[in-house]
């Protein structure tokens, strides 16, 4: 399935996601609020994560159902589902919107980022409200277990943010603690929202299992291109200008890699700039690309991010073939071939 095919398979899909959003943001009653919210959430996502619950439930629902009951597309989602599925797009939104202030970003998917057309004040609070949005959700339409499921990914993704600040700071190099910001930052709730799709068609634990390795390892495939992309992207389509990670200082796989096979003299120069300002990294950004080349830090990332799609790929054997799990296949190639 190539990436044309992928996305007009999915669109209907998104748009219903879409549709089912404006609809819950219709009852904001302060008009500033649901402005800013309707920009952070309709700026170009691209519903991964919502798209993942559906598809995991579809999944789930057909590899139950006796042969012969019914052909997979007479299946209709609940619209709960979607309501759900909503869920991991309203916090991944937050995340951004308080990823924006934290970083002082100015720019996000190729736009002006919320915190350069309004005050930081407001874009916390617009974040706080899709996740306060998000856990009721989770909680009216699911039931305890489903939101132990979405809260625990919650707070990965916040004690991932408070172990990348201590990274920075510490100048860490080990992969295990680069895979670990990655799983809580990314993998957890991509991994949850797989899950708990599963969990609602009332799967099996072996099969909820299945689908939470599957979005982990896809959510890791994911953040690893975007570490290629950051320094080997175009602009135009990534909507980020390149050496974005080394300006702000981020410890990314090409460059550990880098770093860790590199002789001592150039160790040295790459760690002292990173320690330096950062108009001093921005004005050493093709130096450092041809550091990471020349030290295989990008052809190791690619072959990096082609095995946990292996991975991901692997913990799918468990289902029945079925043109949900030729869609989640065809993701896993979607995130290897992305440019943007």
């Amino acid at each position: 399935m190539n990436k044309t095919e992928l996305l007009a398979l999915l669109q209907p899909e998104i748009e219903v996601i879409d549709d089912t959003m404006r609809r819950e943001f219709a009852s904001i009653n302060n008009p500033l609020l649901q402005e800013v919210i309707n920009y952070a959430v309709f700026n170009g996502g691209k519903r991964i994560r919502p798209l993942l619950t559906l598809l995991a439930a579809r999944l789930c629902a057909f590899c139950k159902m006796p042969e012969g009951i019914a052909e997979e597309d007479e299946l209709t989602p609940p619209v709960d589902l979607y309501r759900l599925a909503m869920v991991f797009e309203f916090l991944h939104a937050a995340s951004l919107l308080h990823d924006d202030v934290i970083d002082h970003a100015s720019q996000r998917r190729g736009k002006p980022s919320a915190n350069t057309i309004w005050d930081n004040t407001h874009v916390i609070l617009a974040g706080d409200f899709l996740h306060a949005s998000a856990m009721t959700l989770a909680g009216t339409i699911g039931d305890s277990k489903t939101l132990d499921m979405i809260g625990s990914a919650t707070t990965s993704m916040i004690d991932a943010e408070f172990l990348q600040m201590q990274t920075a700071v510490d100048r860490n190099l080990s992969e295990e603690n680069y895979f670990a910001v990655l799983r809580g930052k990314t993998g957890a709730l991509i991994g949850s929202a797989c899950e708990v799709g599963a969990y609602f068609t009332g799967a099996s634990p072996e099969q909820q299992a299945a689908l939470r390795t599957y979005g982990d390892a896809l959510g890791l495939a994911f953040q690893v291109v975007d570490d290629l992309l950051d320094y080997q992207g175009d602009p135009e389509k990534t909507g980020k200008a390149v050496g974005n990670d080394l300006v702000e200082g981020k410890m990314t796989l090409p460059l550990i890699h880098a770093i860790e096979n590199a002789p001592d003299d150039e160790k040295k120069f790459v760690m002292d700039l990173l320690q330096d300002e950062p108009h001093k990294r921005h004005d050493h950004i093709q130096k450092v690309h041809n550091f990471i080349e020349k030290h295989n830090g990008f052809t190791y990332s690619k072959q990096g991010a082609e095995t946990l799609v292996e991975a991901a790929l692997e913990s799918l054997d468990i289902f029945k073939d079925c043109q949900a799990k030729k869609t989640l296949i065809g993701l896993t190639g979607y995130v290897l071939t992305r440019e943007k």
